[in-house]
């Protein structure tokens, strides 16, 4: 470790850096290095408990500095401050309070996990009492709610402290201190129902738990990998970290990630960025400017032929109207095509129409992404278990429910060269359905489009039977047919290049069209 000390403004700044360490593994090499955030972040006064968005961009954490007047408090209670990610100088923010129906001066009160996109705030809430428990609070445009306590089985008359969502937001890992369990604290997970009531709390088991105190929930928006922290035999210092995968719907035995990381002080609250690259945590470790600190550790490989990383896709963007370019807070629906089952459901911001999603490698996806007086938006992304980590920057513009608007059908799916449907195409062709009967007086076509692959008069016939096909289902659910033409347009309408498989992918589609009302 190098350590160079700093005066900045009168006050004692620390920052910890070059603090590498080489990890052989099969020949391979990692680098981790562990830097103080800094006192942007960090300040003489005790700092923890990191919350992240998936992406790395915005930085949710708990600290004890003193209010502002001139009244001393006699005990200075916690709050909860916020900062965003500068990435053109390639630091965090200015950081600032988070407003006072959240930092409540009657409360202690911690953020202790964030959504993937960044919207929803879990806080532990102790009334000061001394028996506190997890409440969540939702980003609405720019302002958040006031908590609300979750239900039970996840809060209790026992105590919680730490929780974690999953990547869907359908289960909620979280500490207690509950009879039931396996030692003093440990990590249960609640998963709610299709129709929103929360299930039985189940114990991880003890794989997971220990004797001793689990403290600090992550889960890794790959949705398999949990990071905890534990006060376990065999451990370097007081909370070390751990990681465990769940693998086929069981527990791999938790592994304690070791020096440098896991010091002879206590270490919570380890946070970890998509990407697989990037992940915070807070430490009591030497060389902070207070009590406890912020640091943050990055992960390199120096073999990068053999760099894997998560498998996991992050795709992003924002919501806006196609015309007027204003921002729009609109449903996604995340869903299974090969099963055909919503897996899970968002929102994007109604102030900014950002969106977030983490897709887990090894599912064919549908996502759907719809507004009140628009035509619904569809994507198809389809990744295999092997599928490496990428990021998407997919900018969503949604098209006002008048004659004229067109959108492509993404997850309708053929058999290759026949009009049959395909099983996947479910979902999609039932909220077309949908479409129709919400707004019984617009009339549409149905559109079949090829690529350039066989002649023109193959794919002629070959896009106007698939057209065909949709517009047969659609009368079959009970739509008029007289509402309805298809028609087919083979390979004379490419939206892409013949050139590559890519393009011939995005030429080969259906579409639908508004033609009167």
């Amino acid at each position: 470790m190098v350590i160079k000390y700093f005066k900045l403004i009168g006050s004692l700044v620390l920052f910890c850096n070059n603090l590498l360490y080489l990890k052989a593994q099969k020949g391979d090499s990692t680098v981790i290095q562990i830097t103080n955030i800094g006192n942007s972040i960090n300040s003489i006064y005790p700092e923890y408990a990191p919350v992240i968005s998936a992406d790395g961009a915005l930085l949710i954490y708990t600290t004890k500095r003193p209010g502002e007047g001139k009244k001393k408090q006699k005990e200075i209670l916690e709050q909860i401050w916020l900062s965003e990610f500068n990435s053109n100088l390639n630091t965090w923010g200015f950081p600032n309070p988070l407003p006072k129906n959240i930092n409540n001066p009657k409360r202690n009160i911690s953020n202790i996990a964030l959504s993937n996109d960044g919207h929803k705030l879990l806080l532990y809430v102790d009334e000061l009492t001394g028996t506190g428990d997890i409440s969540e609070s939702v980003l609405k445009g720019t302002l958040w709610s006031d908590p609300i306590k979750l239900p039970a089985p996840i809060n209790s008359p026992s105590h919680e402290s730490s929780a974690t969502y999953s990547p869907d937001g359908k289960t909620i890992y979280f500490v207690s201190d509950r009879s039931g369990g396996k030692g003093g604290r440990d990590i249960w997970s609640c998963t709610q129902d299709k129709t929103g009531n929360w299930g039985k709390a189940i114990n991880l088991g003890t794989k997971i738990n220990s004797i001793e105190d689990e403290e600090s929930l992550f889960m890794h928006p790959d949705g398999k990998t949990l990071y905890f922290s534990s006060k376990r035999k065999g451990g370097i210092g007081g909370y070390d970290i751990y990681k465990a995968e769940l693998i086929k719907n069981k527990w791999s035995v938790p592994i304690n990630l070791g020096k440098p990381i896991n010091t002879d002080g206590d270490d919570l609250f380890f946070v970890m960025v998509a990407n697989g690259k990037t992940a915070y945590y807070s430490s009591n470790q030497k060389g902070t400017l207070g009590e406890k600190d912020i640091f943050k550790i990055t992960f390199s490989s120096i073999n990068k032929k053999k760099e894997i990383g998560p498998r996991l896709t992050i795709i992003k963007g924002t919501v806006f109207d196609e015309k007027t370019n204003q921002a729009l807070e609109a449903d996604i629906e995340l869903i299974d095509n090969e099963k055909n089952d919503v897996i899970a459901k968002f929102k994007s911001n109604s102030a900014t129409g950002k969106y977030l999603i983490s897709l887990p490698s090894g599912k064919n996806y549908g996502i759907t992404v719809a507004s009140n007086g628009y035509l619904f938006h569809s994507e198809n992304i389809n990744l295999p278990d092997s599928a490496a980590f990428q990021e998407i920057i997919k900018n969503i513009k949604l098209k006002k429910l008048e004659i004229g608007s067109t959108i492509v059908l993404n997850n309708i799916f053929f058999e290759s060269n026949k009009s049959t449907l395909k099983n996947e195409s479910e979902t999609e062709l039932k909220r077309l359905f949908q479409l129709l009967i919400d707004n019984s007086a617009i009339n549409i076509e149905i559109s079949g489009h090829t690529d350039n692959l066989g002649s023109s008069a193959y794919n002629q016939k070959l896009s106007e039977a698939r057209a065909k096909t949709v517009v047969d289902y659609l009368t079959a659910k009970g739509i008029n047919s007289q509402r309805m033409t298809f028609k087919g347009y083979g390979l004379e309408q490419p939206i892409a290049t013949n050139d590559n498989e890519f393009g011939r992918q995005l030429n080969r589609r259906t579409e639908f069209k508004i033609i009167g009302k």
